[in-house]
């Protein structure tokens, strides 16, 4: 089993979210005990942020076993597909692409995706299986 993980579930553990930390933490070991985790570019630039250096990012990454996972061509094209219709429907900027790319990166090369969704992914990606932390409180 892959499981593609979205940048707020990896927030939520390393900065021990009071409303969200021990339920993303929990299903995220949940997911590192049943396969592989990953993240794609994007996720890891979003998360690498919050780091006060490299280092300090790769020792907390490393310590939960998180790998990277390049985003393919076929993926990108298909994010791209996605918001083309959400702009078509009159999506405003508050939906970055970047959110399209995550979608994009978790359906075309994992089982799944560990996200907070509040529905966009399950939208854009309605194929694309969801495991939401925020369902389960």
């Amino acid at each position: 089993m892959i499981t593609a993980v979205d940048t707020n579930i990896l927030i939520d553990v390393f900065a021990a979210d009071k409303t969200f930390g021990e339920q993303s933490a929990k299903l995220l070991k949940q997911c590192i005990q049943e396969g592989v985790v990953c993240a794609c570019e994007i996720v890891w630039t979003e998360t690498a942020t919050v780091f006060p250096n490299r280092a300090a990012f790769n020792h907390a990454i490393e310590t939960l076993g998180i790998e990277f996972s390049p985003m393919q061509s076929d993926a990108a094209i298909i994010a791209a597909t996605a918001w083309r219709q959400y702009r078509d429907k009159g999506g405003k900027r508050e939906r970055v692409v970047a959110d399209f790319l995550i979608g994009a990166h978790g359906i075309t090369q994992c089982d799944r995706l560990l996200t907070r969704d509040r529905g966009f992914y399950r939208h854009y990606f309605s194929a694309l299986a969801i495991l939401d932390p925020s369902v389960q409180i």
